[in-house]
């Protein structure tokens, strides 16, 4: 485990602070607003926000640092802003579809507070995100990630040079992707999380999704190290 720094301290309480003064102040009646009436917006900078910290966050649990030469914190921070517009989208489409459903299945009573109904439409609705919908967005963010490297972190690169979007999909490690990344974080993380999350109010859907798309991030970030270990490893039955 990495010692404390001073940056750690500081985000920390920066985090606290802006915790209390939520809290004490009564904002997220603001945020409730903010979210309702400007939702694209708001999903963009949620996940813009905190989506690349989850990022910044994995490279200092891997390297003792938030940020190193060639990271690229521009084009990752458009690039999660982009997705949390995709995830506001996906989340109005598929929360939409699970209550009638459920209704071609024989249910008939409506969902209500935190009762069995209403757990039961929200793990529908975690379920067909996370079975038709997640995987693309692991994807997607990969190639974004395989992208930010091969243009050294620089945004007008990012965005202006050629695309070979083939040749990003060679880049994946498949083995990492479907053995962990999809056939493991799925079942047993993303589908119990959002299952609380749909039981949330609808304002705060995608503002508890950028805080998982923080553990996103980390969980990514090692699973690419892990394949990067996994290549450099020597082969012990070679002779």
């Amino acid at each position: 485990m990495k010692k404390l720094k001073k940056m750690d301290i500081l985000f920390l309480c920066i985090f606290v602070v802006l915790l209390i003064y939520a809290l004490v102040t009564g904002k997220f009646a603001w945020f409730k607003a903010w979210t309702t009436q400007s939702p694209y917006l708001a999903s963009f900078v949620k996940f813009a926000v905190l989506a690349t910290f989850g990022e910044c966050l994995a490279l200092r649990i891997k390297t003792g640092s938030y940020y190193r030469k060639g990271f690229g914190l521009a084009p990752r921070v458009l690039a999660w802003g982009v997705l949390g517009v995709f995830v506001y989208i996906i989340f109005t489409i598929f929360a939409a579809g699970a209550w009638p459903l459920l209704e071609t299945l024989g249910f008939t009573t409506p969902p209500e507070g935190f009762g069995l109904t209403a757990i039961l439409v929200s793990f529908t609705i975690s379920v067909t995100v996370n079975v038709l919908w997640a995987p693309v967005l692991m994807v997607l963010h990969k190639v974004s990630d395989n992208r930010i490297e091969n243009t050294n972190g620089s945004l007008l690169r990012y965005l202006t040079s050629k695309l070979d979007i083939a040749q990003l999909l060679r880049e994946v490690d498949w083995n990492v992707m479907w053995g962990f990344v999809i056939k493991k974080t799925i079942p047993l993380f993303w589908i119990p999380a959002h299952t609380i999350t749909f039981l949330l109010p609808p304002y705060l859907r995608v503002l508890c999704a950028a805080v998982l798309s923080v553990v996103l991030g980390v969980i990514l970030s090692l699973a690419a190290q892990t394949a990067r270990r996994r290549k450099q490893a020597p082969n012990v039955g070679a002779k």
